[in-house]
């Protein structure tokens, strides 16, 4: 099977677009989050939203890792960097992300500090093994996707015995973060009659979710259950490919029609509903649930993010350099944590393609390959 190109096969995608077109309510409204910035790309690099009847929307959520990341742990870094003399490794998205004072990551190395953009986290922990005399930190980020492979390397930097060697740890966890999502206020129904105007987007609710590919295939689709049951919102586990969101948006608009709150998998090709198993063991064995998380845009969320456990402290940076917890702010104006609720979308930041921009990025979505805001500029959607 040809993973790629049957799901961007242009006439299966305008058989779908009829499908959606006459199984769409005309007199109701469908807000669809799609909980990952991999789904926000595709929807407008190939006109997916083009494809859908006026009535059908999709909001973009907090499924970018990089993106809400808050400030005051890209502070934690550079700081890290710039006073204790080590080696900080991180991954490319993270370099050029906004801190306190217009300052980043890429900003402290070009002033002196040895900050070292990675492809794996092999790479960080190779470069702890030819630099024995210096401290090296791993910026850790990212959420289930990527969380089985720092454990990995934090469960061989402990066999190895490489003291040299330490993990600043930022994942985050999915699940958490659409209960937060759930759990925020929204008072005004989907359903409006033909002719009448929508309220301002953070007032209005979300009626289901295009649940994460990749994360997913890491968890499986079981977590997402309980979500349905309990806040009955359809949850469809969707492909990353054009036809794949369509489908899925499909599915969403039949569930909702009909009445159901389920967890369907259209990504059936890739996620199970038990996940995988072996990533799940190596994350329990290694990490451990924070009491409290702060997410950008969202706040702190309880038991949304992961720490080391007592058995791998030694390779925790935080207790290594005693790490102090910082508040930052956002730039002034920037919409980027509304954007990330669902509140807003990229076009009502005024600061979009003015002052922001992919050159001169003034918050996090502009920054990462993920975020809603590069998604616009990239494919030519400033407006909407």
């Amino acid at each position: 099977m040809k993973y790629i190109s049957e799901f961007r096969q242009q006439g299966l995608a305008q058989q779908l677009a009829k499908a959606i077109a006459q199984t769409v309510d005309p007199d109701r409204h469908y807000r669809l989050m799609e909980f990952c910035g991999g789904h926000t790309h595709a929807i407008f690099r190939y006109g997916v939203q083009d494809l859908m009847p006026d009535n059908v929307e999709f909001i973009h959520g907090p499924g970018c890792p990089v993106c809400v990341l808050p400030t005051g742990r890209i502070d934690n870094a550079i700081q890290l960097a710039g006073q204790h003399d080590v080696i900080l490794c991180t991954y490319a998205d993270l370099m050029r992300v906004p801190a306190t004072g217009r300052n980043s990551l890429l900003k402290a190395k070009a002033d002196g500090s040895d900050i070292r953009m990675v492809y794996s986290t092999q790479d960080a922990l190779k470069i702890a093994r030819e630099n024995p005399e210096r401290q090296v930190v791993f910026f850790a980020i990212g959420f289930e996707t990527t969380t089985p492979p720092t454990a990995v390397i934090i469960q061989q930097a402990q066999a190895e015995r490489l003291a040299n060697f330490s993990v600043f740890c930022n994942h985050v966890l999915t699940p958490a973060a659409m209960q937060a999502i759930l759990d925020a206020p929204q008072p005004v129904s989907s359903a409006i009659a033909p002719g009448i105007a929508l309220p301002p987007a953070s007032m209005q609710s979300i009626d289901a979710f295009l649940g994460p590919s990749h994360v997913s295939t890491v968890i499986g689709s079981q977590p997402y259950e309980t979500f349905a049951e309990h806040y009955a919102k359809p949850i469809v586990i969707a492909g990353f490919e054009p036809l794949d969101v369509m489908q899925s948006s499909l599915m969403l608009i039949r569930q909702l029609n009909e009445g159901r709150c389920e967890v369907e998998n259209e990504y059936s090709r890739a996620v199970t509903r038990q996940g995988n198993l072996k990533a799940q063991a190596l994350m329990q064995d290694v990490f451990e649930l924070r009491p409290q998380f702060e997410w950008r845009g969202l706040g702190l969320i309880p038991n949304s993010a992961l720490q080391l456990k007592a058995s791998y402290a030694d390779f925790d940076a935080e207790q290594r350099f005693n790490m102090p917890a910082i508040q930052a702010s956002d730039v002034k104006g920037c919409e980027c944590p509304a954007i990330l609720r669902g509140a807003k979308k990229p076009q009502d930041c005024k600061l979009l393609g003015t002052v922001c921009t992919p050159e001169n990025p003034m918050g996090s979505c502009m920054v990462s390959s993920e975020g809603a805001c590069a998604a616009y500029w990239s494919y030519g959607r400033m407006r909407g």
